[in-house]
């Protein structure tokens, strides 16, 4: 896993951050010939460019970055992670605030580090990176446990299916729980069906490596409970209703959602959150056998509800239902669920937005608040009630998918609304986990979608509030 690169800071080599109001002054405090360059240069401040300036030495003085706003535009808070990819090899540090005062260097903080991240699991680089020191007033130890967290994730969804198939996603999840002293079990293969996990089962059985489900638990047993699922897909096929070739080519990302519950949770263990926390994984191959679920068969679920296969694609709703079924039983206080689940959700929102669906308001609202303020953006989608109706089965008590083409995302959501009655602050993520192009904080590849905003959110109402 790819490591934070950290700088010490009494040799480090200033970065300004620069817009219209400061230009001036910026300059007007280096040494000549470095303003001179500048200047000489038409250096101007717009968001995200940089100029790196030489002392009367030739030696690397300072850096400017640009953080003005073009037409009002957004702007990014992982902005200051381009430096990563751009700067030469060296110590950095932050020289004066960006805009949200401490906050924003924090987050500049990040998305340096998160754009530091390379992955080198089958091909090392040798390429030498800029090392930033923890700005003044920021905590480092927090800014390192989001960033390692989420490379953590990173390594598992970009790693592929002959390398990160059930056993080693797995291992994996083992390896997390035993580092933070949880308690983990796993039920696997015809286990699954002594235990009641039908749907996971079902799912899973054709492949070589059998179907199984991680639970682990850390924190005290009297604090608030709060419990992550997530999918855990090693590769889909589609199972007998097969992918094209085309829609298979990333399929290995289809565990992010257990790689994003992962991240999530090893943030909270990390920083002590003082909450029970509980990790579902349940973990399969969607493959093609003799023994593959068929679209037309009818199984039961852990809660009782007998499901009709509509479509063996629409694989991963099934195995979270059995999952969040267990979860709802001991009813925590929050629950959240994150699947690489529809297409529909891409064609609705696009790669980078993540639609989520909730019971809850005042979660929404909180959730709304902040993605757009650390980039982690969300929006929220119905739960849309006449469209319920559309799950309902002929011969059992419900269908898989609808019989229709519409509202994909939607559908999914309700359908796993079924599976959930107890807990009122339930909210199902349906990410894309992936970067299809290297941005700020998000270099290409598999991505935690979520886990950021989600950390932050419970960081304000358990360690903050």
């Amino acid at each position: 896993m790819s490591k934070r690169p950290v700088a010490a800071r009494r040799r480090a080599v200033p970065i300004w951050f620069v817009a219209k109001n400061n230009l001036r002054d910026v300059l007007a405090g280096l040494p000549k010939c470095a303003s001179a360059f500048a200047v000489a240069n038409g250096f101007e401040p717009t968001a995200g460019r940089h100029l790196v300036l030489p002392g009367d030495d030739g030696a690397v003085a300072c850096v400017l970055f640009g953080i003005e706003p073009q037409d009002a535009k957004f702007i990014d808070p992982l902005l200051a992670g381009k430096l990563a990819t751009v700067l030469p090899e060296g110590d950095y540090c932050f020289a004066n605030a960006t805009h949200g005062g401490a906050d924003g260097l924090a987050s500049a903080a990040v998305g340096f580090g998160l754009s530091a991240y390379r992955f080198q699991r089958y091909r090392k680089s040798s390429a030498r990176q800029p090392r930033l020191a923890t700005p003044e007033g920021v905590d480092g130890k927090r800014v390192a446990r989001i960033v390692e967290a989420l490379s953590m994730a990173r390594d598992l969804v970009n790693t592929p299916a002959n390398d990160m198939g059930p056993p080693a996603l797995e291992k994996a999840a083992l390896a997390l729980a035993k580092r933070y002293g949880a308690k983990a079990s796993v039920v696997r293969g015809e286990a699954l069906l002594k235990k009641n996990f039908p749907l996971v089962h079902a799912v899973g059985k054709a492949a070589l490596e059998a179907p199984r489900l991680v639970d682990f638990t850390w924190g005290n047993p009297r604090a608030p409970k709060v419990t992550l699922v997530g999918k855990g897909v090693c590769f889909d096929t589609g199972g007998l209703d097969i992918k094209p070739s085309s829609a298979m080519a990333l399929m290995k990302k289809d565990m992010a959602g257990a790689a994003t519950a992962m991240a999530l949770a090893r943030m909270i263990m990390d920083a002590k959150l003082p909450v029970r926390l509980r990790v579902l994984l349940p973990i399969v191959e969607n493959a093609i056998a003799g023994a593959a679920f068929r679209p037309g068969d009818i199984y039961p679920s852990r809660k009782g509800l007998t499901v009709e296969i509509g479509n063996t694609d629409a694989e991963g709703r099934l195995i979270l239902a059995d999952a969040l079924a267990l979860a709802d039983e001991e009813s925590p206080e929050l629950l959240f669920d994150f699947a690489t689940l529809t297409g529909a959700a891409r064609t609705a929102m696009g790669p980078d937005i993540a639609p989520f669906y909730t019971m809850d308001d005042s979660l929404a609202g909180e959730l709304a608040k902040s993605c757009m303020a650390i980039n982690d953006p969300v929006w929220r989608l119905p739960l849309w009630e006449p469209y319920d109706a559309w799950l309902d089965g002929k011969i059992s008590t419900l269908n898989n998918i609808a019989s229709g083409p519409f509202a994909g995302s939607i559908v999914a959501a309700l359908f796993l609304r079924r599976f959930v009655e107890k807990t009122k602050g339930w909210a199902h993520f349906d990410i894309y986990g992936w970067n299809a192009a290297t941005r700020p904080g998000k270099p290409e590849g598999g991505d935690a979608q979520t886990a950021r905003l989600l950390y932050d959110l419970l960081e304000r109402r358990y360690a903050r509030g």
